[in-house]
């Protein structure tokens, strides 16, 4: 226990210290990552013989990546991308794979290693380049979207290359496919032994009897019982992703219990990726259908706000051993050819790329995004080379230059988005950021409405009317669903929670509607949207009086009493039924909301907070004050529209015909 307590601690400890750092160089978490991995490997010495396990666990933050981001992707934008992915995806796997295949064989591999060789490094890192298109708000881009659609067709294309692996062997099969020494720097082999060969490399042997016994049924069946139960279980996660879900999901909301929210979404993922492992699929490529089915949940953002802590936390545990398994040694040796091999490697495939962006017509900055965030080798290829050493198409020494090249790729990768960042301001003429007109958001709108009960139901209705879109949140389910039922699209979940927001696209958003229930959570959400964003435009909803200056203190720009307005009405129609004509009561009904919200703004300077408005002797004072000038300003409103009415009728006697 004091030992993994400790190994706990090197690692928190490196990360706490190096990626801040990074981040405050504009490096990014990413490249932090990979420094605090290098300081406590190589460099220190202080990580052990665990890198690797803690690799088998950090490996689930890249499947519960995908996870996250097919809940963004509605199944109709995923039908949409088909070009992308057929056309894009697959140009830029097999144009890569040649480019490094055929130099390959000239320097004197047989054709089936440069081939494997070749399909190693065709496969880009999603972790990096996702984490990093997010961190920097490029997602949303062209050359974002393209880059995306890129790396799904490259994992869901790691299947078949897998399939295709034994059939290049060369060498005699190793059959418990474990590297030696501490040169693998990524995913290894995953201690795979034959007949447990998951897509991700991991070491199901270890997940106990029943695992194995599945496992050992799976390889048992024939090809086409074998096709046959993949399509079963995909259909399955389908149909349970439609029906099972959402009442699972209420039955757990219904317990008020957060935890068990968070667990429920966590057996989700894990449940899939295990079941994926068991039929020797890719568990990511699972676990991103799970997510595109439940993409137009109303738990969508409840999901998202609670698995990405613990993606973020994998991810950087991956990075870190990654960064800790580098072979410094082979490098140091040889490293002129090293360094070479791998900037040859990514100019190969950058210049795939490039011609690729050329050739479906991404521009200036959009180009240079898709041609340098891809060229790296990926966190797959790792597992392909493990996979090709138990499968006797590498050889040892090749299968560690190979690794090192990988994950010298994958450390240049944070390098090579700043050097985007250059020359994307000389191609767009700006700061780096996403042009105006590659910033479109799909999934989510400028409007987000923090609650949609009978106020903000009213604001979303008359939003939808005038042709525009909000993003709904609502912390009670019944709301949601019955939303729904009347045709209106919202998402369950607590307003109030950060990543909750973020997933709402707090960062897009143009304007924010507090209509919350709960007084102290839109007051809470207000102060945390205003600190956020400067610039958003918070519309809020008060209780009453006090709320409203409450409001008005922590950043609303416009704040509406929910009385209020009905109130004026309500008083509107009592003066027109005494004796008041139309216009005397519009018009005087304009002036007391013109007049009252004039003293709000200046009572709202004497307000102090906790301090009850009667023991205020200042506001009292100014607050009678006022209520004297509004009587005044009424009464003369009424005088001159008593004037104007007796003019208006002399005016109307002198037209009338004799």
């Amino acid at each position: 226990m004091e030992t993994l307590l400790f190994q706990i601690l090197i690692y928190l400890v490196a990360a706490v210290i190096a990626v801040p750092v990074a981040a405050r160089l504009g490096l990014g978490s990413v490249l932090g990552y990979l420094m605090a991995g290098v300081l406590i490997g190589p460099v220190l010495g202080v990580a052990g013989n665990e890198t690797q396990d803690l690799q088998h666990i950090a490996e689930f933050g890249i499947v519960m990546m995908l996870f996250l981001i097919g809940l963004e992707l509605d199944p109709r934008a995923l039908w949409a991308m088909r070009d992308k992915l057929l056309g894009l995806g697959g140009l830029q796997i097999s144009l890569t794979t040649l480019a490094v295949m055929i130099p390959g064989m000239i320097f004197g591999l047989q054709w089936e290693v440069a081939l494997a060789v070749g399909l190693a490094f065709a496969l880009s890192s999603t972790a990096i380049v996702l984490q990093t298109l997010n961190e920097k708000g490029l997602m949303q881009t062209k050359g974002g979207r393209s880059a995306f659609a890129v790396l799904l067709t490259q994992d869901i294309a790691v299947i078949p290359m897998l399939a295709l692996f034994p059939l290049l062997a060369v060498t005699v099969p190793r059959g418990g496919g474990h590297s030696t020494g501490h040169g693998s720097a990524g995913l290894s082999d995953g201690g795979l032994s034959d007949g447990q060969q998951g897509a991700t490399g991991a070491d199901a042997g270890g997940f106990g009897d029943v695992v194995t016994t599945a496992q050992s049924f799976v390889d048992g069946l024939p090809g086409w019982a074998a096709a046959l139960l993949t399509l079963g279980v995909m259909a399955g996660i389908v149909l349970m992703g439609i029906y099972l879900t959402r009442p699972v999901f209420g039955y757990i909301h219904a317990t008020r219990l957060r935890e068990m929210f968070t667990a429920l979404a966590l057996l989700i993922v894990v449940g899939i990726a295990e079941t994926m492992l068991i039929l020797g699929l890719s568990p990511a490529l699972g676990t991103f259908l799970a997510g595109v089915v439940l993409a137009n949940s109303e738990f969508r953002h409840e999901i998202e706000a609670d698995l990405r802590p613990f993606k973020g936390l994998l991810l950087g545990l991956f990075f870190i051993t990654v960064g800790a398994g580098i072979n410094f040694g082979l490098l140091f040796g040889d490293p002129v050819r090293l360094m070479g091999l791998t900037l040859l490697v990514m100019l190969a495939k950058g210049s795939v790329l490039f011609f690729l962006a050329h050739l479906f017509k991404l521009q200036g900055r959009d180009r240079w995004l898709f041609t340098l965030g891809l060229a790296q080798a990926g966190e797959f290829g790792f597992v392909l080379v493990g996979f090709g050493i138990s499968r006797g198409v590498f050889d040892i020494a090749l299968s560690q230059q190979l690794y090192l090249i990988i994950a010298l790729s994958m450390m240049l990768t944070p390098l090579f988005f700043i050097v985007y960042e250059v020359l994307g301001r000389r191609a767009g003429g700006g700061d780096g950021t996403p042009a105006a007109d590659a910033d479109a958001i799909e999934q989510q709108g400028s409007i987000i409405i923090a609650g949609v009960g009978r106020f903000g139901q009213v604001v979303n209705r008359m939003i939808q009317m005038a042709g525009l879109r909000a993003t709904v949140l609502d912390n009670d389910l019944g709301t949601i669903r019955l939303m729904r039922q009347f045709g209106f699209k919202g998402f369950l979940g607590d307003p109030t929670r950060p990543e909750l927001l973020h997933a709402a696209g707090i960062h897009e958003a143009r304007i924010l509607v507090v209509a919350m229930d709960d007084r102290a959570a839109a007051i809470t959400l207000v102060r945390y949207a205003r600190k956020l964003r400067p610039d958003l435009h918070v519309i809020a909803r008060a209780h009453d009086r006090t709320h409203a200056y409450e409001l008005y203190e922590a950043g609303a720009n416009d704040i509406i009493r929910e009385m209020f307005d009905s109130s004026l009405r309500a008083a509107r129609y009592v003066l027109e039924n005494s004796g008041f004509s139309e216009f005397e009561a519009a018009e005087m009904e304009k002036l007391f909301f013109k007049m009252d919200r004039h003293s709000m703004l200046e009572l709202a300077q004497l307000w102090k907070p906790g301090v009850p408005i009667a023991e205020n002797a200042a506001y009292v004072k100014r607050a009678r004050e006022l209520n004297k000038d509004l009587e005044a300003a009424l009464i003369t409103q009424l005088d001159e529209d008593g004037d104007a009415a007796a003019q208006l009728a002399r005016e109307g006697d002198g037209h009338s015909p004799g």
